[in-house]
């Protein structure tokens, strides 16, 4: 039942190519998890959007193909735009299992249908040394390979995820890691994501997101880390967002699926961010 309803739609699609490949399933009303659990992995996408209206709201869970993700931005993305196509355009309100959120889609004169989401609300917090010390052995770095600018974090949006800033380009092109023990450490710390920044200007970053966590070695596009990098970015009081701003994620260029992300960051404390995206279809 849930196979048969799967829409393929790739998210962040930058110039009208790459983007994060999300399987969208609109159900007629609630699922149980193994079946769901079931249907992402035969998908094998890194997460799948299942979702049922009740009332006026879309009620909504996300499976990466070895287990639930509480939040996922790409496929909330692919959501929005499935959700355009099918009812129209405008804004739809989602329920998750751990809190409401929003989706707006909205379509250009070449038939484009992008999303803009409103995340849960975030927090950061400095990390823990003895995280970071075992992060940086894993993917075989040293404390100089880590850009002051951004101290190393753990942040959150909906879902939480482990933040280091990298001085150096290359050394982001050349990430590599041992999966099984990457994944180990990211179940025990609850770490969905890693997410790995260059920074590149005061409003771009360069971004690349281990997401060992649903087993997957690596998403070329994440915007839940995205929401939760702009309320790091907020917290730190970083230039291009004090007072309120924005700024892009460019992601998957190292993986040769080019995808762009758009955030948008209000002044206030621990509010929502939002995350903005384009998106294609996906033929099978």
């Amino acid at each position: 039942m849930v196979m048969g309803q799967v829409r393929r739609v790739s998210a962040f699609a930058k110039d009208g190519v790459g983007g994060n490949p999300a399987g969208v399933a609109l159900l007629d009303g609630p699922a149980e998890a193994a079946e769901m659990l079931k249907a992402a992995a035969e998908i094998g996408y890194s997460e799948t959007a299942f979702s049922y209206k009740s009332g006026d709201r879309w009620h909504t869970r996300y499976f990466a193909p070895e287990q639930e993700v509480p939040f996922c931005g790409h496929a909330t993305i692919a959501l929005g735009a499935t959700l355009g196509a099918v009812n129209g355009a405008g804004l739809y309100r989602l329920a998750l299992n751990n809190g409401n959120i929003t989706v707006e889609a909205s379509v250009d004169a070449r038939g484009i249908w992008s999303s803009v989401l409103q995340s849960p609300p975030t927090w950061s917090k400095v990390m823990e040394p003895d995280l970071l010390d075992t992060l940086l052995a894993a993917f075989g770095w040293s404390q100089a390979d880590l850009d002051p600018r951004i101290p190393p974090h753990v942040a959150h949006a909906g879902a939480t995820h482990a933040v280091l800033a990298l001085r150096d380009r290359a050394v982001l092109r050349d990430m590599a890691y041992d999966f099984d023990p990457m994944r180990e450490l990211m179940l025990a710390e609850g770490l969905v994501t890693v997410a790995l920044v260059w920074i590149e200007s005061e409003t771009r970053f360069h971004v690349r997101n281990p997401f060992a966590f649903g087993g997957v070695y690596e998403d070329p596009a994440t915007g839940a880390a995205a929401a939760a990098f702009g309320g790091l970015l907020r917290d730190i009081a970083w230039p291009s967002v004090t007072g309120g701003g924005a700024f892009e994620i460019i992601q998957g260029e190292d993986m040769g699926v080019p995808s762009r992300l758009t955030i948008e960051v209000t002044p206030e404390i621990g509010a929502s961010i939002r995350v903005a995206g384009a998106t294609r279809p996906i033929v099978v």
